[in-house]
């Protein structure tokens, strides 16, 4: 990666100038165009170590780092930071890289530490998928493919609300007596097939076949596969939350109030104590959210994620408490992370829309991906920073123009296909070797092989901070620098070495970008 050798370099400066310092953790990051490719505070963090100027010491690492052929500039800006531009045979070596990794660049074994289970989705089994639903759905299935190209050992899990409260007015629902909670054209459909008269078990009946017959049916359109559907109700059945209550007693975490079990979850950071056990001897939600959790930790995962609804945001601190407490009595290391969904809107011409067919007055999942295609429907998902409320641009999302972004980026990918297609037809000789001259000349060029580096920094950047949205946008910026390419630079009518160094790159472009397609899960069409 490109941040690891520019550290490394500043590292062996370091132990010629400062044999005897401990190096801190310092910062490497993209640059300003005009300023160089790289910039790093290395001089700064060392600067109150060594009790020196910073920029002073800049300058003495600019004086070694300059000795690397690698670098065409390493200058000092500002109050000690160092700015690095690459040469352009770098670039060129860079290309070639990717020519040889092919599909595994972007790929690390980073995170063979990891055993990561994500949890997404979720929805109660009561009802289809709805929009709200689409955010979490595909930020937690683009997350598992950029935390298995990261190296970690992943997991896709669904947890089934099969039990419950929800589940009873389910039941009422579909038997449609006084009780009946749910409506809609699904109720209608499957009230026929439940046989049993009682509302719980009429409930659980009208939640297994909706979930086949409508959940997974949606999330396959989706191009979603899990590896578990975990059942709540068997955490009922195997005495899972019993053994978890147990377990908590016994590490003194829980007392008794007024006929009910609480759990001292203000010992650990929540802002009250929470209910496990109701003084009608009932399980809370919240009692099976614990067990369930401690099942994953059982199971041997190190990291959890977990994707919520907005309306759980309230939830974040009880459950780390939880964790917390779990934590402890398993000497468990790993963590929980909580990824928070804001509301989405359907909008057309300025103005929230109901599209659905069926009288509904929400709107499902399946018919928007009817109504736009699966591949405009993820993109447009995962645009988003999900703690921000969306608007799903249903006017752009339906164009196929350079304003819709996947159109756009997939464009890129179809041209280059054209091109290589083409050169191909024409027998050109494009194996010729270009020995170790710097073909890479034009900016258009450099800023096109500049972009394509960028992946592996971005699905460890990404396996961090969990921010799937960068990955869209980062096609966007890799498909604007071939467009930009592609209008300045010539290919098959340049010079011989120029366009066989420019055929290269094309080839390195439609690797990266098809590996970027696979990781947010849209298709790679050699023709548009």
């Amino acid at each position: 990666m490109i941040k690891e050798i520019i550290k490394e370099s500043i590292a062996s400066a370091f132990k010629k100038l400062e044999p005897e310092l401990v190096l801190p953790n310092f910062i490497v990051e993209l640059a300003d165009n005009n300023f160089g490719d790289y910039a790093t505070n290395a001089a700064l963090i060392t600067s109150k170590i060594l009790m020196r100027n910073p920029r002073e010491i800049a300058e003495g690492l600019v004086k070694e780092l300059v000795k690397e052929s690698l670098y065409a500039t390493v200058e000092v800006a500002g109050p000690g930071f160092i700015n690095f531009r690459f040469s352009n045979d770098f670039w060129q070596t860079q290309v070639s890289h990717i020519l040889e990794q092919k599909n595994r660049f972007g790929h690390s074994d980073l995170g063979k530490d990891l055993k990561v289970l994500i949890e997404f989705i979720s929805a109660n089994p009561t009802g289809p998928l709805t929009l709200g639903n689409g955010r979490n759905a595909y930020s937690g299935d683009v997350l598992a493919n950029i935390y298995k190209a990261y190296g970690a050992k992943v997991e896709r899990e669904y947890y089934i609300n099969d039990r419950g409260v929800q589940i009873v007015a389910l039941g009422h629902s579909v038997l449609k007596d006084d009780e009946a909670v749910y409506k809609g054209y699904y109720i209608d459909e499957i009230a026929p097939m439940i046989k049993s008269k009682a509302p719980d078990q009429a409930g659980e009946e009208a939640a297994a076949i909706i979930l086949e017959k409508y959940i997974k049916k949606t999330i396959e359109k989706m191009g979603v596969e899990y590896d578990t559907w975990f059942s709540e109700k068997r955490l009922h059945d195997e005495g899972t939350i019993a053994k978890t209550m147990e377990y908590l007693q016994e590490l003194g975490l829980t007392y008794e109030q007024e006929g009910a079990i609480w759990l001292k979850t203000s010992q650990f950071g929540d802002d009250k104590d929470r209910v496990l056990v109701t003084s009608k001897g009932e399980y809370t939600y919240f009692a099976s959210d614990i067990a369930y959790h401690a099942d994953k930790i059982n199971r041997g995962y190190n990291l959890l994620i977990d994707f919520w609804g907005a309306d759980h945001h309230g939830y974040i601190g009880r459950m780390q408490a939880a964790i917390d407490m779990l934590r402890q009595g398993n000497n468990w290391s790993g963590i929980l992370e909580i990824m928070i969904c804001q509301l989405v809107r359907l909008m057309s011409n300025g103005q929230e829309v109901r599209m659905s067919k069926r009288k509904g007055v929400y709107v499902l999942l399946d018919e928007l991906i009817d109504e736009v295609g699966p591949d405009v429907t993820r993109f447009f998902f995962l645009d988003r920073s999900l703690n921000t409320h969306m608007d799903f641009n249903l006017d752009l999302a339906k164009e196929r123009s350079d304003k819709n972004p996947v159109y756009y980026v997939q464009y890129a990918y179809a041209r280059i296909s054209s091109i290589l297609a083409k050169a191909k037809d024409e027998n050109l000789n494009l194996e010729k070797d270009l020995g170790s001259q710097p073909l890479l000349r034009e900016p258009a060029e450099v800023n096109l092989a500049k972009q394509l580096v960028r992946l592996p920094e971005l699905v460890e950047e990404i396996a961090v901070n969990q921010e799937v949205q960068k990955l869209t946008f980062y096609a966007r910026d890799l498909a604007m620098a071939f467009h930009n390419f592609y209008e300045k630079c010539p290919v098959l009518k340049a010079e011989s070495d120029i366009m066989a160094s420019r055929i290269n790159l094309l080839k390195a472009t439609k690797i990266v970008l098809k590996n970027t397609f696979d990781l947010i899960g849209i298709s790679s069409p050699e023709k548009m």
